[in-house]
């Protein structure tokens, strides 16, 4: 372990690098810390201990509309505009051309989505900026914000909250130009790892006035570090497809090659994806309270006290999400021609249709498990905090969220990937 950071730090490029990146991280988290002026941060905190679906959201920004931040919103409009782009790529014969034209297309499409995010994040900001603020006439009986109905009030807000999503998006791009690479990804790693001590501290906090606090603790934190090996495992397994090409020359041997399918394909985005269409009922009804029907809704499906109708409503549809994804990014029938055009075939299996239908067979196969894997992450720690809450324990957290699982050990692997491959890199150069 050492041996390898050695060698890092000894490689002058990547070192420079990846000082640059702790650079703009160092930057992002002191602007996360910076607060919207007028808002009242005893009645924030009081709206977030008695209301989870606005800790699903904190989870998903690095907590930083915990203390309505700058940054409230993270990053979570470009993953909306880059879901979407994806999604219309599928849709638009132009976006998917644009896609197919390498490293040009993509840029390109990146663009796109950057102009695609701007939008999203003003309609975001006044949704958010109105969600904490009922939520704390409810909770507390005040306004977050005062005079939030006024447009010199609430525009100046949103303008703040989307230029500090525009901001975030702008030092993603440098890590990704300048440092490490990966820049959006590892902002959102960062925020979500940056929460963990906070986690700590106050369970600690806690465990002083009631030690049996410390075994909850001891715990879960082992649970937290048994889901992140199940997590590595999950993400890293595949399934391998073996295709033989024939040789294209007399006395030329057969080529033979791997497909391999991922048991996760969809990675998180079915959890974001089924957190956004669960919950949204749930914001919607906080504009019409005393109705019946929307307090039946926030009692229900709010999440507040890990009602069961709302665990099992998020987990059948993550799985529901993971087939429609898949279905839409994972083309069969293409990949087959794909392997026909190129003299493919999979042994025993005859190419063209046959080929298409086996692929389409094996996915979905894979679909059931990676749906229910991921689905488990996303309603897990919600389960457990109602089964240790109704058991007398207490409610105690896990250290991250299951979303919050899947995208740290995804950056931290694509990482490990990155760093090697810069350092086989610099070995070339210098031999060469």
């Amino acid at each position: 372990m050492f041996k390898y950071l050695h060698q890092i730090w000894s490689t002058k490029s990547l070192r420079n690098k990846i000082l640059f990146s702790i650079f703009i991280i160092i930057i992002y988290r002191l602007v996360s810390h910076i607060t919207v002026p007028g808002v009242s941060s005893d009645v924030l905190k009081n709206v977030f201990d008695q209301n989870s679906v606005l800790g699903v959201f904190a989870a998903f920004t690095g907590g930083n509309i915990k203390n309505f931040s700058i940054v409230l919103m993270g990053l979570s409009p470009y993953i909306n505009a880059s879901i979407i782009m994806q999604l219309m790529t599928v849709v638009i014969p132009r976006l998917e051309n644009l896609s197919k034209e390498g490293e040009q297309g993509r840029r390109t499409i990146n663009r796109y989505t950057r102009y695609l995010a701007l939008p999203l994040a003003l309609l975001q900001s006044y949704g958010m900026i109105l969600l904490l603020n009922n939520s704390a006439r409810s909770v507390a009986g005040v306004d977050l914000i005062s005079n939030i109905g006024s447009l010199t009030v609430i525009l100046p807000l949103m303008l703040t909250v989307t230029a500090g999503t525009l901001f975030l998006m702008w030092l993603g791009e440098l890590i990704t130009e300048r440092g490490i690479g990966n820049g959006i990804s590892l902002i959102i790693f960062a925020g979500i790892v940056s929460s963990i001590p906070g986690v700590i501290g106050q369970t600690l906090g806690l465990a002083v006035y009631d030690p049996s606090k410390y075994l909850s603790f001891l715990v879960l934190t082992v649970i937290t570090l048994l889901l992140i090996v199940l997590v590595i495992l999950v993400t890293e397994g595949q399934r391998n497809i073996p295709i033989t090409y024939a040789g294209q020359q007399t006395g030329r041997m057969s080529e033979k090659s791997m497909i391999p399918i991922r048991i996760n394909q969809a990675g998180m985005i079915p959890i974001i994806f089924a957190i956004s269409l669960v919950t949204f009922p749930t914001i919607i009804a906080q504009f019409f309270r005393g109705n019946p029907v929307a307090e039946f809704v926030i009692e229900n499906m709010g999440g507040g006290k890990s009602n069961t109708l709302y665990i099992v409503l998020l987990f059948l549809l993550v799985i529901a999400f993971t087939y429609f994804y898949v279905s839409i990014t994972f083309n069969p029938t293409q990949v087959a021609e794909n392997i026909q055009k190129r003299g493919g075939f999979i042994p025993g299996i005859r190419p063209g249709s046959q080929t298409a239908e086996f692929l389409g067979q094996v996915s979905l196969r894979l679909n059931l498990w990676g749906g229910l894997f991921i689905a488990f992450l996303a309603t897990f720690p919600l389960a457990l905090q109602k089964v240790l809450t109704e058991s007398g324990i207490g409610s105690v957290q896990l250290l991250m969220s299951g979303s919050g699982l899947i995208i740290v050990v995804g950056v931290v692997i694509e990482l490990t990937r990155q760093i090697n491959t810069q350092m086989v890199m610099h070995d070339y150069e210098k031999l060469y």
